[in-house]
This record gives C-alpha cells, structure tokens and sequence, in this order.
C-alpha cells in the first residue's frame, strides 16, 4: 500500500492548484482503501508481482474517489469521512471537475498499462457504475423500490468496482478463466455485502462512527434494504410513516422510523441478507491457492459484517 501511496501522489501532479489541493483533500481524507487493498490481496493469493499491480491499485482508487466527488455533488452531501465534503468546502463546479480530473487521469494510466483486457475490465466497470448511479437517480422517492431493483443499483454503482479490482490480478497473471470468474465472484459478493452493510449503518450507527449524517439516505430519498424489509414488514400505519419521509425526505421523523426498522427486525433481515453475500464470497476465496494472502481475504469477507464505520 507504500508502494501505491506513492503512485497516487506521483499521478496526481498537475499544473493546476486548484485540481491537485481537491483531490488531496480527499484522496488523504482517512478512507478505507479497500478497492487497492483488495487488488493487491488478491495478487498475493496468486503469486503474482506484476510490477503494474500498483498502478492499477492506484486507477481503481482514482475512479473510487471520482465517483464519491460526483455523488456528494448529486446526494448534496455535506459530511464524509468526519468532515466536510469536497463540495462543502470548494463547491460543486469543482468537485465536479476534480472528479472529471480523476477519471482521465485513471484512464491516462490504463493505457501506460498497455493491456487491452485490462483496459476493457476498468472501462466497462467505469461504464456500470455511471449507470447504477443514473439507476439510483430514477429510483429516487419512489417507495416500491423492491428488493431486486435495489440490487441492482448496489451491484452497479458499488459492487462493480470491488469486482473489477479483484479481477484485475488473475489478468496479469494470466490465471485461467476459473480463478478469474472466482475473484469476480469474490469482489462482487464482498462488495455488495459492503453496501447493505452500510446501509443498515445508516439507521443503526452513529454519527462519529460513521463519519456522515445519520439519515442521509431517507433524506435524499433513497430505498435501502432496512426500508425495504420494514415496507414488507410493518403494518398499515409503519408504512405510512416511512412512505412519508421518503416521498418528501421528512427525516424529523428519523426517531420513529428508526423504532418501526429495529420493531420489525429489518434491519436483521437486511445483515442476513449481507451475511449471505459474505458467505458466497468465501466460497469464492476458497477456490484460490492456499496462503496467506487467501487467508486475508477470507479474513476481510468475515471482518466486513461486523463493521461500524
């Protein structure tokens, strides 16, 4: 992770101040780094030290944090990480411009890479979460959001670049398609497991642990899995309540719905769901030769449930 650290300050030299004071402020704002770390995990499972793994470590946190500089943009966001937001403190035009920054300055690297696969891996993947995130857009107060759409927008928007970070390796060590298909597999589980969990935290946590607002998501009227299993599994009044804040982002009423998610057990139903997608990408890791670097990645899978931050 040195190694990468120092790629990524190399990289994000610019003749612009501006551009380079936005991204450090973000890029070193304490984040968790799991998409690199995620690369290089899985690079240690196999055997492979392919001296451009820590470039591409360093595109997948590129575009990790072009997206986050987007959608605190889109989300009107102020507060990440403990503190605030690129948009609070510089505005939007520049934290969008930033993130635009960020993004050709990842795809500046893929081609220094030089590998077509690789190349097609990132961009789709950078194509995916565009479209998870226009998803989520659409699906903006909209109460009967179900399960599957819900999904369907975390697999795109967040999964996505989990399972092409874990992808990334078996490429460079030219693996066969089965450890590849079975990284994939791997960083797409964990990375949804990641999402729901941190959607239960969202009514669950604390503001100090979490490093944002509690009720962000109900007030910019997004349908996350807790909400979801508390529509299914209240009764006429709870859900009446619920549909309210997110139709008209009400979250005066944050106590109340937070005592309808914890009365209804959604918010257990909502980790078994994230204990399940763990569950898969430990079978996942399983496939992969037996080390060290598997055994952290079995590790992490297991370590992601009991999350707070």
């Amino acid at each position: 992770m040195a190694a990468v650290d120092r790629v990524i300050h190399e990289r994000l030299t610019t003749d612009v101040p501006l551009v380079r004071e936005v991204a450090q402020y973000i890029i070193s704002a304490g984040g968790k780094r799991l998409r690199p770390s995620l690369l290089l995990l899985v690079s240690g499972a196999l055997s492979c030290d392919h001296p451009h793994r820590y470039t591409l470590a360093a595109v997948v946190e590129f575009i990790h944090t072009a997206t986050l500089l987007h959608d605190d943009v889109v989300d009107e966001s102020t507060l990440r990480r403990g503190r605030p937001t690129a948009n609070q403190t510089f505005g939007n035009a520049a934290s969008v411009l930033v993130g635009d920054f960020l993004y050709s300055r990842a795809f500046q690297m893929m081609v220094d890479v030089n590998h077509m696969r690789v190349m097609e891996v990132l961009s789709d993947a950078t194509n995916v979460i565009a479209e998870g995130e226009v998803l989520q857009l659409m699906n903006m107060r909209d109460a009967s959001i179900d399960e599957a759409s819900y999904l369907r927008v975390i697999r795109s928007k967040t999964a996505k670049l989990f399972e092409a970070s874990a992808r990334l390796a078996p490429i460079l060590a030219q693996a066969d398609p089965a450890i590849e298909q079975a990284c994939a597999t791997y960083g797409q589980a964990l990375g949804t497991a990641f999402q729901v969990i941190d959607d239960v935290l969202d009514y669950e946590g604390s503001a100090d642990e979490l490093g944002k607002n509690l009720g962000d998501d109900l007030r910019e009227g997004k349908v996350t899995l807790p909400i979801i299993c508390a529509l299914r599994a209240g009764d006429a009044t709870q859900r009446a309540l619920i549909r309210d804040a997110i139709e008209h982002g009400r979250i005066e009423n944050l106590p109340d719905i937070q005592r309808v998610i914890l009365s209804t057990g959604a918010l257990d139903t909502a980790r078994a769901a994230a204990q399940a997608e763990a569950r898969r990408a430990l079978d996942a890791a399983a496939t992969l030769p037996a080390n060290s670097h598997r055994e952290a990645l079995l590790q992490l899978a297991a370590a992601l449930l009991e999350r707070r931050s």
